[in-house]
């Protein structure tokens, strides 16, 4: 029953912790994995990115929704894919009247279109508290009084398999042509990704997630980020794996990090909240050099299963868990963190550059 009649709604988690709040979006009841973001900006980045599929995202800055939400048919670089990810949205405040010259609508008008739902006037600080505290857990949002539902983790369902690509298709560089093929295996690809390459003059060949690239006539393969638990991605290890026996560059982001652990032999373990936000701090081994970085996992490789060859080159200097891994002798190389930048600092976009240079002389 209602708390009071300011309210509309409610958010449940899976320990039976409920936040009384006002629905904006669709509205509908709706669960998933909880799970939080630490960036002050880019919300129409993080909802749309294929890595939060099966995911309610609760947003730790007070004020969501300010600058609305830009045009997506003039193809606004703000879309990490063509649609929202996410099964749900938690906020404190929610600003409906936003101000933005290329908005075109509010967030709640977005959400309403996608048919998913939000819920506002949430205590996030004490949310997020519960969930470093307890860890990441199975949540729902419940509109009015209705009953809550019984919810099965959304990690145990193919995630990748719903945000892959179906079909190969090639796209032309956008920057000076340098008269390489990159494929980018796409298991939840971000779209500012694949236009990193193709800035840097890179055709780019967009294979899905479990389909047999090694055949291909390639310079370079990036293994792309994704959503939920790595190891489920068992035909994507495998033909990893067989990339890894060739000469030619591997390099993996995020989730395609975790699989070229796994495809070398390592193995992977999930974090109890996750790194998720704009502001993640990362050590560059050896050296004092620090580079802050956008985040957004749940699963982190663990460094002492790592075989010979291969080292951590950075690390997180909030945890200490693995960055960035790379091969001693050959031209394989991945970061944990998204060097693409959206949202998010640009300190890593270099990533892309040394890539670029690895397919041009095979040396990372």
């Amino acid at each position: 029953m209602k708390e009071s009649e300011e309210y509309d709604g409610y958010f449940l988690l899976e320990d039976g912790t409920q936040f009384y709040g006002r629905i904006f979006g669709k509205r509908k009841n709706s669960y998933g994995e909880v799970v939080f973001n630490t960036g002050m900006v880019g919300y129409v980045e993080s909802l749309t990115d294929p890595s939060y599929r099966g995911q309610i995202l609760m947003f730790t800055y007070p004020l969501i929704g300010n600058y609305g939400v830009p045009d997506f048919k003039k193809g606004s670089l703000s879309f990490e894919s063509d649609s929202i990810q996410v099964r749900g949205c938690v906020v404190a405040n929610y600003i409906e009247e936003y101000s933005h010259f290329d908005a075109v609508m509010s967030l709640g008008e977005w959400l309403e279109k996608n048919d998913v739902p939000g819920i506002s006037g949430i205590d996030t600080r004490a949310l997020t508290r519960i969930l470093r505290k307890k860890g990441t857990m199975l949540g729902q949002i419940v509109v009015d009084d209705s009953p809550a539902e019984d919810i099965k983790d959304p990690n145990l369902t193919d995630l990748v398999g719903e945000v892959s690509c179906r079909e190969i298709s090639t796209v032309a560089s956008t920057g000076r042509e340098n008269g390489l093929t990159a494929v980018v295996v796409d298991c939840g690809s971000k779209r500012s990704i694949v236009e990193a390459l193709r800035e840097r003059g890179c055709t780019v060949v967009i294979v899905p997630y479990d389909y047999d690239f090694t055949g291909l006539n390639y310079d370079g393969v990036m293994i792309s980020n994704g959503p939920g638990d790595p190891a489920v991605c068992t035909k994507t290890i495998e033909n990893t794996a067989r990339a890894l026996e060739e000469e030619r560059p591997v390099a993996g982001i995020c989730l395609g990090c975790q699989i070229m652990a796994l495809a070398a032999g390592g193995r992977t373990y999930k974090l109890p909240y996750g790194h998720r936000g704009q502001n993640q701090p990362c050590n560059e081994v050896g050296t004092r050099r620090c580079r802050i970085t956008s985040q957004n996992h749940g699963y982190a490789i663990d460094e002492k299963s790592l075989p010979q060859h291969w080292e951590v080159t950075e690390r997180n200097l909030n945890d200490g868990t693995v960055e960035a891994i790379r091969h001693r002798q050959r031209a394989f190389f991945a970061v944990q963190y998204h060097p693409e930048a959206s949202p998010g600092p640009t300190d890593s976009l270099h990533f892309f550059d040394k890539f670029v240079e690895a397919m041009k002389d095979g040396h990372p």
